[in-house]
């Protein structure tokens, strides 16, 4: 009893890129068949004429900031802005808002925010502090995905890191009930050894967050694990020395994933002018030949998912000086674009954007049973791209609520033409309708 069928000459589907029909009945995929299937009685057709049918995308680090810090990012424009960017679910991270999400309550709290300011799903992972590893259990039976934590300082008092006992005794905890950790990893004493100077040079900050750091704290983290049985995600990987840490973990048994970030696939710390804070985030933009390495660590799987790392602010915060601005980039809206300009002229094709940024996200978050293909039995979530058209990124367009990003001026691939969740089309030419986002639990 289809209601919906998406036809298109290149359908991104588990099976490889095809011409097909999808039909769609109570916001699931029903069916892929043939491009010239008979469209089902009582069914109405959308012709994508040429356009890729993608699976909708699955963004699983993402700082909303809300409440508490809406001014920075809030739950409607981070939601317009993802959905304008083919993204039909994210997961927030607990820290940046106020409160952070690491009780139950302060859970509640977000929630009751984000209900019905949601253009798309949206869930949340748990924050592991210092002190609170009686509330670990209580956030996973209340639906969080995950858990995340720092190493090294995070940028705001009320999420401190934890030092080496504080993390055994959470992963200890978060082992117990088979949860998932997710990490920043960088290493306290290794960037507190580095060389410190304040001003708008972008070397000196880039020496000031060493690729040792993250090195040393990744071998720490995979080495616990190892340990504890536990499983681990390494947020945000931008060193590639830390690779064949991974890899050599993964050969031993040890349950280790994860993830770098479309900035530190398509911008070099090469390119990055000296006062453009912009550009700041932490791990750092790296040196092009690291950033080919990282690249061949997708290729291989080393790398297993590409997210965008959302981290707004003000624009005031963004300063002149390196060592003072926040540290984040802001690219809900242009992570597709991005990271499928930069793929396509290394040869990589849209299957594999897919799996870097939907299927391999989806199943991080424990999603792939609903989301992450265009497959029978998943929700009807879909992105519908032009990926020859180009443009060129003017800030002023985007759906963000603070207009700061360093793709500003750049030429970009790939054109999102509309968004679809659950069978309903939320985003198309520019145009909005009203939320239509569900808050996702972990499924049991």
């Amino acid at each position: 009893m289809a209601e919906l069928v998406l036809r298109s000459a290149r359908v991104v589907t588990p099976g490889g890129t095809r011409a097909a029909s999808v039909t769609v009945a109570d916001g699931v995929i029903t069916a892929v068949l043939p491009y010239d299937a008979p469209v089902p009685d009582g069914a109405r057709l959308q012709d994508l004429g040429d356009d890729v049918l993608l699976p909708g995308l699955v963004d699983t680090h993402v700082h909303v900031n809300d409440p508490g810090r809406t001014e920075w990012e809030g739950f409607w424009s981070a939601t317009r802005a993802a959905a304008a960017g083919g993204i039909t679910t994210l997961i927030d991270m607990p820290l940046n808002s106020l409160p952070p999400t690491t009780t139950v309550d302060h859970l509640h709290t977000k929630r009751r925010v984000a209900s019905g300011q949601a253009h798309i799903d949206v869930g949340f992972w748990g924050g592991a502090l210092p002190g609170n590893v009686k509330d670990l259990r209580p956030l996973h039976e209340a639906g969080v995905f995950g858990f995340k934590a720092f190493l090294s300082p995070s940028g705001v008092d009320e999420f401190p890191p934890l030092d080496e006992e504080q993390l055994a005794r959470s992963l200890a905890e978060i082992a117990a009930f088979d949860g998932l950790l997710i990490v920043h990893a960088e290493d306290p004493h290794r960037l507190a050894a580095a060389p410190r100077q304040g001003g708008p040079k972008y070397a000196d900050f880039l020496a000031s967050r060493p690729r040792d750091a993250e090195d040393t704290a990744v071998a720490h983290l995979v080495a616990r694990a190892g340990q504890l049985g536990a499983r681990v995600h390494v947020l945000h990987l931008s060193s590639c020395d830390a690779l064949p840490l991974i890899a050599a973990a993964r050969a031993e048994g040890v349950r280790v994933t994860a993830e770098t970030c479309p900035h530190y696939l398509t911008l070099t710390a090469e390119e990055v002018p000296d006062g453009a804070c912009e550009f700041k985030c932490c791990p750092p933009i790296r040196e092009a030949a690291n950033q080919d390495l990282l690249w061949q660590a997708l290729g291989d799987g080393t790398i297993d998912c590409v997210v965008t790392d959302h981290s707004p602010c003000t624009a005031d915060l963004k300063t002149g000086d390196f060592a003072t601005a926040w540290g984040g980039i802001s690219g809900l809206q242009l992570s597709l674009p991005a990271v499928w300009t930069e793929a396509r002229g290394r040869g990589y094709g849209l299957e594999d954007v897919v799996r870097w940024m939907s299927t391999r996200t989806a199943g991080l978050a424990g999603l792939d049973a609903r989301k992450g293909a265009v497959a029978p039995g998943r929700d009807a979530d879909f992105a519908v791209l032009a990926p020859d058209a180009a443009f060129t990124v003017d800030p002023a367009a985007l759906q963000h609520r603070n207009h700061v990003t360093a793709y500003a001026g750049r030429t970009l691939y790939g054109v999102v033409k509309s968004t679809w969740l659950r069978g309903e089309r939320v985003f198309h030419g520019g145009e909005f309708t009203e939320p239509k986002g569900r808050l996702l639990t972990r499924s049991p």
